[in-house]
């Protein structure tokens, strides 16, 4: 392995809340993967709960310190964005003064801590953009625009700050420069680092059953609804468009993270509760809230393909998960899935209607063998690019470089 000088780095890991998703999901595997090429990684969040939280964090293999946990998250459900910036300045700030220095320190989702790990004058900051905040937040309102303006710039001025930016996509790095027009004009370009998947975690597949199986957090903008609602067209073709074939014991699963501690998750679940009941198929629905890693991987071993369904998303780890578990993925024809899915061979690529995602549905209703092949592909697919040995060794290169001062 290449290192700084022969000897180990020393990294830190900033990130917010070291629960279950897809950004968690990332700072993990980058932790593992960099502990596993030999240097010290410690990773440091305002939240985590070892009831909630991916195995790895609690196998040993990196320290997890928790700093201003006692903080709240909102302030009557409101200041999200606020709170989120408090929490990570404690963390900052604890990490400043409590730590010696860093070679390198990763932050990812809040730049805001950037200026103050600056002031390790020995250490190199690189940040992992998932996506411009600003462009997930709401600017619904006169008052909200108010609060969000210096919300924003100063997303704009701290992310500008670091030393190296890295993106998980094509599709985020466009996005980038269009949002951060001042950084794009002075020069500044984020380079493409994709998330990964470990694909020896999943078996193969166990059978092919006509069960399709959705995987998301439950918030309103992954509009899972759109898998609801695609499975209940489905259904009601049974005489017209399937005949010949008996969907009688086709089933959705709906699984994915889930926190009572967020109002959204809450209300969200229900709401796609009582759409599934308006849609007559809520007998056939399952909902499933934040199942394990091993329940999520049976899930996607029985299940027939997997329906991704958030429009304009900016990567999106599920469609990696389920080509991994050799299943073929149906998502929306735009942001990160179009650079991971090869339409046609690993999934199918459609508008983001009810109407396009049933008919690629039907399409492994009629053709048995179809999702089988396509998962052979799509595991074949997973291994040759988006595997956690090729994002650790990019993910590597960047931070010794970074800790050399190689950047460009």
């Amino acid at each position: 392995m290449e290192k700084m000088g022969g000897s180990k780095l020393n990294i830190g890991i900033i990130h917010p809340d070291l629960g279950i998703g897809g950004a968690e999901r990332l700072i993990v595997d980058a932790a593992v993967e960099l502990a596993s090429h030999g240097h010290n990684v410690h990773i440091f969040t305002a939240h985590h709960d070892k009831n909630r939280c991916f195995e790895e964090t609690l196998s040993g293999t990196f320290p997890v310190t928790v700093y201003g946990s006692f903080l709240p998250r909102h302030i009557f459900q409101h200041f999200h964005a606020l709170c989120a910036y408090l929490r990570c300045l404690f963390v900052a700030l604890c990490m400043l003064f409590m730590w010696k220095s860093f070679d390198v320190i990763l932050v990812d989702q809040v730049s805001v801590v950037i200026p103050l790990m600056k002031l390790k004058r020995s250490s190199k900051v690189v940040f992992y953009c998932h996506f411009p905040d600003l462009l997930l937040a709401q600017h619904s309102t006169s008052l909200r625009r108010v609060y969000r303006k210096p919300i924003d710039f100063v997303e704009e001025v701290t992310t500008g700050m670091a030393d190296l930016i890295l993106v998980n996509s094509k599709f985020t790095a466009t996005t980038f420069a269009k949002t951060f027009k001042n950084l794009d004009s002075q020069g500044v370009r984020p380079a493409v680092l994709y998330p990964a998947v470990n694909v020896e975690q999943f078996n193969k597949p166990n059978n092919f059953k006509l069960n399709f199986l959705s995987i998301n957090r439950f918030e309103r903008k992954k509009n899972i609804a759109l898998a609801i609602s695609a499975f209940s067209i489905l259904c009601k073709d049974e005489e017209n468009v399937l005949q010949g074939h008996n969907l009688a014991d086709a089933t959705l699963t709906i699984a994915g993270g889930f926190d009572r501690r967020l109002k959204e998750n809450v209300e969200y679940l229900e709401e796609l509760k009582v759409l599934a009941d308006r849609e007559g198929v809520s007998g056939r629905v399952k909902f499933v809230t934040s199942c394990s890693t091993s329940e999520r991987n049976k899930f996607l071993s029985e299940c027939l393909c997997v329906l991704y369904t958030p429009k304009d998303e900016h990567f999106g780890i599920v469609p990696l998960e389920a080509m991994a578990a050799q299943k073929p993925v149906i998502a929306c024809n735009s942001g990160g899935p179009v650079e991971t899915i090869k339409n046609g061979i690993t999934g199918f690529l459609c508008d983001p209607n009810p109407e396009a995602f049933s008919l690629s549905m039907s399409k492994f209703i009629r053709e048995p063998q179809l999702a089988e092949n396509m998962g052979k592909d799509a595991r074949r697919h997973v291994e040759e690019s988006f595997s956690t040995k090729i994002f650790g060794q990019n993910l590597n290169r960047y931070l010794v470089d970074a800790a050399r001062e190689k950047i460009d």
